[in-house]
């Protein structure tokens, strides 16, 4: 059961994460949503769509890295750990990927701004012009946050695996 609490844990902090993330992103540039993405919904609603989004993103973000959290904090004769141990560094995690998304949104808001980058292809031409920076900021911050989000998540995997073998040689 603690292995099915432990995934269950991941997909709903990462949902919550994407959630989150999605309400601020959206109303910087809902064309990110409604442009930059199939539509999923009938809405250009930045709310609803920040919902749906949040969760049809990130629920497979958690299941991938909840799996091998909960191998990695029951499996084995390592003292295991339990879902409760594992809320604090969670959040931790996700935690540090906000701020690396907000940061990698500011990079992404000077670099468009001042023309180092910029939209092309179909992109550029469906996005209307004003809403060009607003996209590449909403683009980086979400790159950041999955790159966050896994690279944190194989972080917490193998701290939790080291800390168990810790906790079992100071028996």
């Amino acid at each position: 059961m603690q292995v099915l609490s432990i995934i269950i844990l991941s997909v709903l902090a990462c949902i919550t994460y994407g959630v989150i993330h999605d309400q601020i992103t959206a109303r910087i540039c809902v064309e990110y949503f409604t442009i930059g993405h199939p539509r999923v919904v009938p809405s250009v609603d930045p709310t609803v769509l920040a919902c749906v989004w949040g969760v049809i993103a990130t629920w497979w973000v958690g299941a991938i890295l909840g799996i091998p959290l909960a191998v990695v904090s029951r499996a084995g004769c390592r003292p295991p750990r339990d879902m409760s141990s594992l809320v604090r560094p969670i959040s931790i995690l996700f935690a540090g990927t906000a701020i690396l998304a907000v940061a990698a949104g500011v990079v992404g808001y000077v670099a468009a701004s001042n023309g180092w980058v910029i939209l092309v292809g179909p992109l550029a031409q469906r996005v209307p012009v004003e809403k060009h920076v607003a996209f590449i900021v909403d683009l980086w911050a979400h790159v950041a946050s999955y790159f966050g989000g896994f690279a944190g998540g194989i972080f917490l995997i193998v701290r939790v695996w080291r800390e168990r073998g810790r906790s079992e040689k100071e028996k």
